[in-house]
C-alpha cells in the first residue's frame, strides 16, 4: 500500500480512537453519566472487541492499535457508567 494511503488510515485511526477521550474526561470531571447509554456503549465495546480480534487475525497493526485504544476508552466509559450511573 502507498505511504499516503497508510498515513490517511493512521490519521483516521488516531482521530476516531481519541474521540472518546473528551467524553471520558467529562464523566470523570462531573461524576455524572445520566446522558450516557449503557447498552449502546456495551454493544459498541463488543463490536470494537470483534474488530480487534479481526485485526489480530489479519495481522493489521493499524486495525489492532486503533481498536485496542478505542476499546480501552469505551470500557472505561462503561465502567464509569456502572460506577456513577
Amino acid at each position: 500500500m502507498s505511504p499516503s494511503v497508510e498515513l490517511l488510515g493512521a490519521v483516521a485511526a488516531v482521530i476516531t480512537s481519541l474521540c472518546w477521550l473528551p467524553q471520558m474526561l467529562k464523566i470523570l470531571r462531573e461524576r455524572q453519566t445520566a446522558g450516557i447509554s449503557l447498552s449502546t456503549n456495551a454493544f459498541f465495546a463488543s463490536g470494537v472487541f470483534l474488530w480487534l480480534i479481526y485485526g489480530l487475525m489479519i495481522g493489521s497493526w493499524p486495525v489492532i492499535g486503533a481498536n485496542a485504544v478505542t476499546l480501552g476508552f469505551v470500557l472505561a466509559i462503561v465502567g464509569l457508567k456502572l460506577r456513577y450511573g
